[in-house]
């Protein structure tokens, strides 16, 4: 019996500081604070693969994210990666990802990341002009993630993504593609372009509200998009999902499982798992989450086991979000498993979703509203 592949997720919860937009979970670093955490993320590596996971189940990717992973020490990601390699199997050809904010990387750590194994870094650029990131609350500067890019380069990095927001306060449709055009001078293989969106309880919010920001121009967006879709596609990457392009063979192994309804484990506070039909997060509180492991008791706190129906539902939502769609069969028994037949019936007319042969996808129009015909969907 071939088992199937498995995903990890290792969430660093620090940051140097908050960006207004963000509402991820996260903690203002500090060294002492760092060394505890990763103490307690060792230990659950090793409780996790103890009471989860069949030995020698394959695992495709590995994901650092957050946060700030490049926050900590390279030795410290490298320590943690080993211990991911001491209770787990990981494939020949494992995807090893590493998120960065380009200012706290230098070129050492980079040479040290490749040298452990490291096949992937994932900058967080967000644009590649500085008035951008000044309205938003972005530390850092564009002459930083240009250095970053050579120096990865450099080191022997051939896989690399570039993390882009677009419709941002202040920037203009030229401005976003003059970010564009400067990506592709750098020649990532991945470039991940997300339409800001206002969540609650961040900076951004609030500043909306108080009229010193303005919202974003749903409109404006559109065009973005539009000119995110033509501009690279013209340089050769392929849309595969509705923010993520790639060059061909470049899509992202740890996204794709997600987007497949695949099977992952997350580690470290806020990380979410979906394993055996069961989804489980971990406590979003970092000392609670210290606490637990200290204790020797993996840090969950909601568990939910999913059923076929369920399983159904999550697969079309997901799936929906890649470009070559999903089989229609499994978009029309959702419909009929939680009475959204006129719903979708209604998604179909007004050519949201297209249908074609055996496969259903969202139509250009229909990516541009992803997030709002999944929740008609759920």
């Amino acid at each position: 019996m071939i088992l199937p592949p498995l995903g990890l997720y290792l969430h660093i919860p620090f940051c140097r500081q908050r960006c207004d937009f963000c509402a991820f979970y996260l903690e203002i670093y500090h060294e002492s604070r760092a060394e505890t955490f990763v103490r307690s993320l060792m230990h659950e590596i090793g409780l996790s693969a103890q009471q989860h996971v069949a030995t020698g189940r394959p695992i495709q990717s590995v994901y650092f994210g957050g946060g700030t992973p490049t926050t900590l020490a390279a030795a410290q990601l490298i320590a943690i990666l080993s211990e991911v390699r001491k209770h787990f199997t990981l494939a020949s050809d494992c995807e090893i990802t590493v998120e960065s904010h380009p200012s706290t990387i230098a070129e050492q750590d980079l040479v040290q990341l490749y040298q452990a194994g490291v096949t992937r870094m994932s900058f967080g650029a967000e644009s590649m002009e500085d008035g951008d990131l000044a309205r938003i609350g972005r530390p850092g500067a564009v002459s930083e993630t240009v250095t970053a890019m050579t120096q990865a380069r450099a080191v022997g990095f051939s896989n690399i993504n570039l993390d882009l927001m677009y419709g941002l306060p202040g920037q203009s449709l030229a401005g976003w593609k003059r970010t564009l055009a400067h990506c592709l001078t750098l020649k990532p293989t991945h470039l991940s372009a997300y339409a800001l969106t206002v969540e609650e309880d961040t900076r951004l919010a609030s500043n909306i509200q108080r009229q010193l920001s303005p919202a974003p121009d749903e409109g404006l967006q559109i065009e973005m998009d539009e000119a995110t879709q033509q501009m690279l596609g013209d340089a050769g990457y392929e849309r595969y999902e509705v923010s993520n392009y790639a060059k061909p063979g470049y899509a992202c192994r740890h996204n794709m499982l997600y987007w497949t309804n695949g099977e992952y484990l997350g580690f470290g506070p806020s990380a979410q798992s979906y394993l055996d039909r069961i989804r489980f997060g971990n406590v979003a509180d970092l000392a609670a989450y210290n606490t637990s492991l200290a204790e020797s008791r993996l840090p969950i706190e909601d568990r939910t086991r999913l059923s076929e129906e369920e399983q159904l539902r999550d697969a079309v939502i997901f799936g929906l979000r890649l470009i070559r769609g999903i089989p229609s069969q499994h978009l029309h028994q959702h419909a009929a498993n939680y009475g959204h037949a006129t719903i979708t019936a209604r998604l179909l007319a007004q050519q949201l979703i297209e249908e074609d042969g055996e496969r259903s996808r969202l139509t250009a129009r229909g990516l541009l509203q992803a997030d709002t015909i999944a929740g008609q969907l759920y």
